[in-house]
């Protein structure tokens, strides 16, 4: 039940991070990948907040937690996306949007995770 569960969960996270991105690009345009910024750190805020609700505040099964945690969220955050665009923009000549791409991306996710874990401790 656990792998159909993780599926399931993986598939509304994957067609999420697909149409989010699209929608993204059509608005901002595809110089900055904003769209993979975004859903990395929206991922990672609602990964640290649903954690900690599921596991100290409320009590859900653990197949809701495989479903949301490893499928959704999984399947909506890339790490890989962000470090091929990010390898992308430097072969583009691009070194200073790429620099500023990592480094936030990776202090602003861990901000945000922080934040999904402060939020839902104090509610």
């Amino acid at each position: 039940m656990s792998i159909i569960v993780i599926a399931l969960g993986g598939a509304l996270g994957a067609l999420s991070r697909y149409g989010l991105g699209l929608w993204v690009s059509s608005k901002w345009g595809q110089g900055f990948p904003l769209g993979t910024f975004l859903i990395n750190i929206t991922g990672a805020f609602l990964l640290g907040f649903l954690n900690i609700l599921f596991i100290e505040r409320l009590t859900l099964s653990s197949l809701w937690r495989l479903g949301i945690g490893v499928g959704f969220l999984g399947a909506y955050t890339t790490f890989s996306t962000f470090s091929y665009e990010a390898i992308m923009l430097l072969e583009g000549g691009s070194i200073l949007t790429a620099g500023l791409y990592t480094v936030l991306t990776v202090i602003i996710g861990f901000a945000a995770a922080a934040l999904g874990v402060g939020l839902a401790r104090i509610l």
